[in-house]
């Protein structure tokens, strides 16, 4: 039984999911789950004053979800959860950026700084991770030239 994720989860990872969770060429499931809407939603995350705080940290989290829900998912358990993690990372990303603009706190600005340097550094080994490993979703492998 699959269980949804949390809406906090959701939100954090999303302005690189279309390009990084299909770096590794694998179609999406048939199962929707909610994605085809998400993907509609193409506007990336912008750490801009214009908008108060909770607007950006909405707008980030709104990206996320966004992205998870569009994340190229295949079936497999390990596949599937670093496509969902890198669009989760981007929205950490997205949200400690929304913190900068606001936050004196040398101390809050230096774990979002942090969380900005991490979190990318681990975007890049999921991207690595998904390009060494490419798997069709189930049913859309080629059958075999000759069997015989």
């Amino acid at each position: 039984m699959k269980l949804p994720l949390p809406a906090f989860m959701l939100a954090a990872l999303a302005a690189t999911a279309g390009s990084a969770c299909l770096a590794g060429g694998v179609p999406a499931v048939a199962h929707d789950h909610g994605r085809a809407a998400a993907a509609r939603h193409t506007e990336p995350f912008v750490a801009s004053t214009a908008k108060p705080f909770a607007q950006r940290m909405d707008d980030a989290m709104a990206v996320m979800d966004a992205g998870m829900r569009a994340a190229a998912m295949n079936g497999e358990p390990d596949h599937d959860f670093v496509a969902m993690m890198i669009p989760h990372h981007q929205g950490a990303i997205d949200m400690a950026k929304a913190l900068l603009l606001d936050t004196r706190d040398p101390e809050l600005r230096n774990l979002a700084q942090g969380i900005i340097t991490d979190q990318q550094n681990e975007i890049r080994l999921m991207q690595a991770w998904l390009a060494r490993h490419p798997k069709p979703a189930p049913g859309l492998n080629p059958a075999p030239a000759d069997s015989r």
